[in-house]
Parts: structure tokens; C-alpha cells; sequence
């Protein structure tokens, strides 16, 4: 079966593998994330570094939800919604991660020079 490819196939299958690999390094992953986006009811609450480490009260219509950062990551500690579905999303590391606290109207995201789009990832 080998005998059947002739140089011209290996020569193309080569590119087509370098193509791919090109690919995953400019869209295949993220990382860089420099700065923690925190909303209240739509509008920005804070901008902050993601490498100071600190906790952040956010208040919200049904109480206060605490973001704590850390190590370069950030995450909602604690959230008097619910179902803590923000909570249970944990730590986020790369730019473009996010935690939404819906009944309390609260979000966290993370900020880097380039913005990751869910549509080229799924």
C-alpha cells in the first residue's frame, strides 16, 4: 500500500499537516490573559489586574457575591444565588473565560490582547 504513494502525496500530505498545526497555534488555544472584567448589572463594576491578588465584593439584587484572585486566576468564591452555578465554574485562567451569575447579575471575565470566539472553537 506504501508503494502506491508517490512523492507528490507524501509532499502534500506534509503541508497538509503543517497547515493544521498553523492553525491550532493561531486559533487552537488561548492563554495571555492580563486583566479580570467585573460586571454588575451590565455595566462595569471593575477593571483590575489579574496578578494582584485580592477578594472583591460585588453587590448584586440579591446579596453580595465574593470574587477572590489569586495566582493568576480569578473565580466567584461565593454568590447568594441559587443554584451557584458561577461557583461550581471555578477557576478561570485563560482570556475570554468567564463565570455569569444570572440572579444576581454578576459576571466575571478575563481580558487579554486578543478575544477568543466560541464560534471558531465549536
Amino acid at each position: 500500500m506504501i508503494r502506491l504513494i508517490r512523492i507528490g502525496d507524501w509532499l502534500v500530505i506534509l503541508l497538509a499537516m503543517v497547515f493544521v498545526g498553523f492553525l491550532f497555534a493561531e486559533t487552537g488555544h488561548a492563554g495571555g490573559a492580563r486583566q479580570v472584567l467585573i460586571r454588575k448589572g451590565g455595566e462595569i463594576f471593575a477593571e483590575v489586574s489579574l496578578f494582584k491578588d485580592r477578594k472583591i465584593d460585588v453587590p448584586g439584587p440579591l446579596g453580595v457575591s465574593l470574587v477572590v484572585i489569586s495566582g493568576g486566576a480569578a473565580r466567584v468564591a461565593k454568590d447568594p444565588g441559587p443554584r451557584q452555578y458561577c461557583v461550581r465554574q471555578g477557576w478561570l485562567r485563560n482570556e475570554g473565560d468567564a463565570a455569569i451569575c444570572l440572579p444576581n447579575q454578576v459576571s466575571v471575565e478575563l481580558l487579554g490582547g486578543n478575544k477568543r470566539y466560541d464560534s471558531l472553537n465549536y
